[in-house]
C-alpha cells in the first residue's frame, strides 16, 4: 500500500499529536503514525499531577493531559496509523512503515515530523556490576508495571539517578507501601525539578546521597541487596568508604536518550550534546522538509514546552510541504559558552521576527547573569538568582539583531 500526504507525524505522544493539530489548522492532509496501541505516548502512564499548568492552565494527570489532545485530533481529518511501527525514512520523506491492518506501507510526504520521543538508559548502558537478579527496573517501567498493570516491584527499594521519574517513582513506591531506602546520584546535585524534589523526596522523609553511586548488585535469583559509594572528583566511587544497603529492589533514572534510531540512513545532524537532531528555530533539520520536536529532539522537563515546540514544528511542517518555508541563504550558528551545556535551536535564519533559545546549564550557579552575544555586540544580559541544569531556561531574540553567529554564556 502506498499513502501519499502533505505531512506525516511519527510518533502519538503529546508532541506528535500537537505537531498534527497545527499542521491540520494550516490545511495540510497530515497522517499520524504511532506504534502503540493508543495515542497518548508515556503519559498514558503518568498518572500523578502536575501537567498542563503553563498549556491549558489548569493542573491535570498525565492520561488527562493526553486526552484533550486525543479529543481534539479527533475532531480533525487526521488519519491516524495505530499499532504500526515506521521501519525506514530517506532523505527525500519517503517512508516505509509495518501496519497489520495494511501490512507494509510505503508513505510519501511533502513533509516529516520526528516526534519519537526516548527511552531509558537500562543497567546495561551503564556497565552496572554485579550479579542480574530479579529486581532491577527502570523507573518508567516500573510506573508501567505499577499504575497501568497492578503490580509492586518491590518492598525495599532504593533509586539510582535523581531524574524527575526516578523522583516520582520514589513518592508512588512509598505510596503503594513499599519502603524505599534512598535515592543515590552521582553529580552533587539533582537532574530533576526543585519541585519533586520538594513534594517526592523532602515531604515523604526520603533521603538522597549526592556524589554516591552503585558499586555492585547481589542476589541471586532475587535482589538481595547493593553496596554504594561516594565518588571523588573524578567521579569515580571511593571503595574503602563502600556500604552495603540490603533491599530487594533498584530503579534506575540515570537518564534518557532520545529515539533517534530512524536516522541512521539519513542526512540528519546529531547534535553530541542532546543526541538529538540539529534545528533551525522552526524545527526543521539539516534535511530540507524533515522537522523534530520534543523529547527526541532534546529532553524536556516540563510537557507543556513539548506541545509548545510540536506546534512550532507541525505548523513550520505544514508551510513547507505547501511551499511557503525554506531556510534562509544566510544562517548563524548557536553556542555554548562557558556554563551552558548545550542551547537549542543550534541554528538561527537570517530575517525578521523572534526566536526562542532554550538552554541547560552545566552545573547550579547562584546569581549568575546570562549573557548572549552576536557579531561582537551583546544582545542580552540577564541576572537570574539560581541556575540549575534540571530546569530548562529560556531568553527571546529579534532576529533582525542578529548580525553574526550566537553565543550563550554565564558570567558569576
Amino acid at each position: 500500500m502506498i499513502k501519499k500526504c502533505d505531512v506525516v507525524v511519527i510518533g502519538g505522544g503529546p508532541a506528535g499529536m500537537a505537531a498534527a493539530l497545527a499542521a491540520d489548522k494550516k490545511g495540510a492532509k497530515v497522517l499520524l503514525v504511532e506504534r502503540d496501541g493508543r495515542l497518548g505516548g508515556i503519559l498514558n502512564q503518568c498518572i500523578h499531577a502536575g501537567f498542563g499548568l503553563h498549556y491549558f492552565g489548569e493542573e491535570l494527570t498525565g492520561p488527562e493531559y493526553a486526552h484533550r489532545f486525543v479529543l481534539e485530533v479527533g475532531k480533525t481529518d487526521i488519519e491516524v496509523l495505530l499499532n504500526t511501527m515506521v521501519l525506514s525514512l530517506s532523505d527525500d520523506r519517503k517512508l516505509t512503515a509495518l501496519s497489520p491492518e495494511f501490512g507494509l506501507v510505503h508513505i510519501e510526504a511533502g513533509a516529516v515530523v520526528l516526534a519519537m520521543g526516548c527511552r531509558e538508559r537500562t543497567a546495561g548502558a551503564i556497565a552496572l556490576a554485579g550479579t542480574r537478579p530479579a529486581g532491577i527496573y527502570t523507573a518508567g517501567m516500573a510506573q508501567k508495571m505499577c499504575n497501568v498493570e497492578g503490580y509492586l516491584v518491590g518492598k525495599r527499594v532504593v533509586i539510582l539517578g535523581s531524574g524527575d521519574i526516578g523522583l516520582i517513582m520514589a513518592r508512588r513506591m512509598t505510596l503503594e507501601g513499599a519502603k524505599v531506602e534512598r535515592v543515590i546520584e552521582l553529580m552533587p546535585y539533582s537532574s530533576g525539578l526543585k519541585r519533586n524534589i520538594v513534594q517526592c523526596l523532602e515531604d515523604f522523609g526520603i533521603p538522597i546521597d549526592y556524589s554516591h553511586t552503585v558499586t555492585r548488585v547481589v542476589g541471586k535469583p532475587r535482589m538481595e541487596g547493593l553496596y554504594y559509594a561516594p565518588v571523588g572528583a573524578d567521579r569515580k566511587p571511593v571503595l574503602s568508604e563502600e556500604k552495603f544497603i540490603e533491599c530487594d529492589c533498584l530503579l534506575l533514572s540515570v537518564g534518557l536518550i532520545p529515539e533517534n534510531d530512524l536516522l541512521t540512513d539519513t542526512s540528519v545532524e546529531i547534535a553530541s550534546v542532546t543526541s538529538g537532531a540539529v534545528v533551525d528555530e522552526r524545527r526543521m533539520t539539516s534535511v530540507k522538509g524533515v522537522f523534530s520536536c520534543g523529547n527526541v529532539l532534546h529532553v524536556h522537563d516540563l510537557v507543556d514546552n513539548v506541545s509548545h515546540e510540536a506546534e512550532t514544528a507541525g505548523a513550520a511542517a505544514a508551510d513547507y510541504a505547501f511551499g511557503k518555508y525554506s531556510p534562509s541563504a544566510v544562517r548563524y550558528r548557536v553556542n555554548a559558552g562557558k556554563g551552558v551545556r548545550y542551547a537549542l535551536p543550534q541554528l538561527l535564519n537570517a530575517g525578521e521576527g523572534e526566536a526562542e533559545i532554550f538552554y541547560r546549564v552545566d552545573n547550579v550557579y547562584r546569581n549568575p547573569k546570562i549573557v548572549v552575544e552576536s557579531g561582537g555586540k551583546t544582545l542580552c544580559s540577564k541576572k537570574r538568582p539560581v541556575l540549575a541544569p534540571g530546569e530548562m531556561e529560556k531568553v527571546t531574540l529579534n532576529l533582525t539583531s542578529v548580525t553574526g553567529d550566537v553565543t550563550l554564556r554565564l558570567e558569576m
